[in-house]
């Protein structure tokens, strides 16, 4: 039998609610749609629900609004049947029930991301335990310890015991036989980089050593290095070493692929700090299109910088990139339709109505309260009194009546402004929430259990209507 699912409601999300069920091909459920007495169904309670809902013994699911605020698990308990909260847009039911393509499990991936502290010399001890643990929480999963050129570094053993100590994973980076020995016997899980001339370190010390050619253009003493590498019979990376634009980019990526065709089993690193750290462009795009390369060319291994602050969240673009190129390659697919989160400045679908169902929510609408939504034709905002639509909030704030209300008229700045940013970039917008912008940001996530606490500017309202009534409380 097919699932039978209870859609609860709002009045004005009524119409619209059948519109869009009725719309989807194929549906492998039954549905139901029922209202429950209050016009906006974000403004729905738990409470409400349980004295207002009954009769659910013939469903498996209810469906909630995504924007309606409650505890599911008490709801689930108090009716015997499985409560969810739905898509906060309606449009975009029938991407959550895979209409549009089946949902992606990016809890996998295969690569390890290398974080190096570029200028550790320079740090305390407690700096490089504080970066190190920012850098992972956004992600990586090893902190390489940066040596510098003429820089002495006295205190490097004690980074590695600390950071270990701590319960990291540690990499140790130099140009320095005896930084890289150093850094070994101290503890460090890897050492970069290692080539013919250095191969006597790793013989010294238990590291993970990274190989490197003779040169870096030198692809075939890499492969010499591997070669007498292996007889030792320890696990290795090897590393073309990914060059800037313009200084032999492409050339690196033959040597890539050279690499896995010659080897492919061997660990391979791709140090990418190359080309984001030395191209002025956003980086999501960019770490994206690599991430695609190394996916191809299954490297296991990722390291980075974060100096510029252009690449200030690289970390969370390549956690997020090597998870959805996993999946990408398990489906045998292109990165499409797995997630949105390699999509900051847009969205593919940023407007969720058009402006003909904006005028028709709009006629609903019996109370003061303004309303903002956008569409390809630009802002829209409505209450009661009507309906404004333009792409500069310049040209609508005459028309809101707000001069003397300042809380009130913050509110709406803040938000038409959001608005305005959205339909500028073609952005899903949502009123009363941040815009989203992928792995670059993440907003904090939604604390749906209960009603979010007022917010400064709708305290100020209260209390200069309160003061108009009362004039004693001024």
């Amino acid at each position: 039998m097919a699932e039978r699912i209870l859609f609860i409601t709002g009045k004005l999300a009524e119409k619209s609610l059948l519109r869009t069920l009725s719309g989807m091909s194929a549906p492998a459920f039954e549905y139901e749609v029922r209202v429950l007495g209050v016009a906006v169904a974000a403004l729905m309670t738990g409470e409400l629900i349980k004295k207002r809902l009954d009769d659910v013994a013939a469903f498996d699911r209810i469906l909630l609004p995504g924007r309606c605020r409650g505890d599911l698990a008490t709801l689930s308990n108090h009716f015997g049947v499985r409560v969810e909260r739905g898509p906060e847009e309606l449009k975009d039911l029938p991407r959550f029930f895979g209409v549009d393509g089946k949902a992606h499990d990016l809890r996998q991936h295969d690569m390890q991301i290398f974080a190096e502290l570029v200028d550790a010399p320079h740090c305390s001890i407690a700096s490089i335990l504080g970066r190190a643990t920012e850098y992972r929480d956004d992600g990586a999963d090893v902190i390489d310890i940066g040596c510098l050129p003429d820089t002495p570094f006295p205190h490097l053993e004690q980074a590695v015991s600390t950071l270990k100590a701590a319960g990291f994973t540690v990499s140790v980076d130099s140009l320095l036989d005896d930084e890289l020995l150093r850094g070994g016997k101290a503890g460090a899980d890897y050492l970069f980089s290692l080539s013919s001339s250095t191969l006597w370190i790793a013989d010294e010390v238990a590291s993970i050593p990274i190989l490197i050619g003779d040169e870096p253009a030198d692809i075939a003493s890499l492969f010499r290095t591997i070669e007498a590498f292996k007889g030792r019979e320890r696990p290795f990376y090897a590393d073309a070493i990914l060059d800037p634009i313009h200084y032999g980019l492409t050339d690196s990526i033959v040597r890539y692929h050279a690499l896995r065709q010659r080897y492919p089993d061997v660990d391979i690193m791709m140090g990418i700090g190359n080309l984001t750290e030395l191209t002025h462009a956003d980086t999501l795009g960019t770490n994206t299109l690599l991430l695609g390369l190394a996916s191809e060319l299954k490297v296991t291994g990722l390291l980075t910088t974060q100096v510029s602050k252009h690449c200030r969240s690289v970390l969370k673009e390549l956690d997020h990139a090597r998870r959805v190129m996993f999946a990408a390659r398990e489906d045998a697919s292109p990165p499409r339709h797995i997630d949105e989160g390699l999509m900051a400045l847009h969205d593919r679908h940023p407007y969720p109505y058009d402006a003909a169902e904006i005028e028709d929510f709009a006629r609903q609408i019996k109370d003061p309260n303004f309303r903002i939504q956008v569409s390809a034709d630009g802002i829209s905002i409505y209450n009661r009194d009507g309906l404004q639509l333009a792409t500069d909030p310049y040209e609508l704030f005459a028309a809101l009546k707000v001069d003397d209300d300042g809380p009130h008229a913050f509110y709406l700045g803040l938000e038409l402004a959001r608005a305005q940013i959205a339909w500028q970039l073609g952005k899903r917008f949502e009123q009363d929430e941040e815009l989203q912008w992928g792995a670059v940001y993440r907003r904090g996530e939604d604390k749906k259990a209960h009603f979010a606490s007022e917010k400064s500017t709708l305290k100020a309202r209260k209390a200069r209507r309160a003061n108009k009534r009362d004039p004693s409380r001024s």
